[in-house]
């Protein structure tokens, strides 16, 4: 038990230490997700998984339930140090919203298909003082001719 505490506090270090070398955008995100992950649990959502990478590809910042509504949703999360250069969602481009897809329809895929009720929602963050965190439910929707 003592070996697999101190191996635990090894790691702990390790990763500090790798988390403070990175690119201050990928910091920026990470924080931005944190946040935008307390926010929807304050705001009746369960937080099911965070940052999903499907196996061919894709991607999925957070998952959740929107408990009140029992709806699953596939939430993006934008940061930003400011709107200076414009909205947060204005990042959620064709090709970005591609990517939010391919990682839901894994997503779905792995719970075989039910029929359950699903979005697509942004949360954007803007780190001012105080840091503002809007939620932007059903902010784009599933193509009519999107093949899966």
């Amino acid at each position: 038990m003592v070996l697999a505490r101190s191996i635990a506090r090894v790691l702990s270090r390790w990763r500090s230490s790798i988390s403070s070398e990175q690119p201050e955008h990928i910091l920026l995100g990470r924080k931005g997700e944190r946040l935008a992950a307390r926010h929807l649990a304050r705001n009746r959502h369960k937080v099911l998984y965070r940052n999903f990478r499907a196996p061919g590809g894709g991607e999925v910042d957070i998952v959740a339930r929107d408990v009140p509504h029992g709806e699953l949703v596939f939430i993006e999360v934008k940061t930003r140090s400011s709107e200076e250069h414009g909205r947060p969602l204005d990042a959620v481009d064709r090709k970005k919203r591609r990517l939010i897809l391919r990682g839901a329809m894994a997503w779905l895929r792995m719970l075989d298909m039910p029929d359950i009720t699903y979005r697509f929602d942004v949360v954007e963050v803007v780190m001012t003082d105080p840091v503002e965190i809007r939620h932007i439910e059903n902010a784009f929707s599933l193509p009519d001719n999107y093949i899966y």
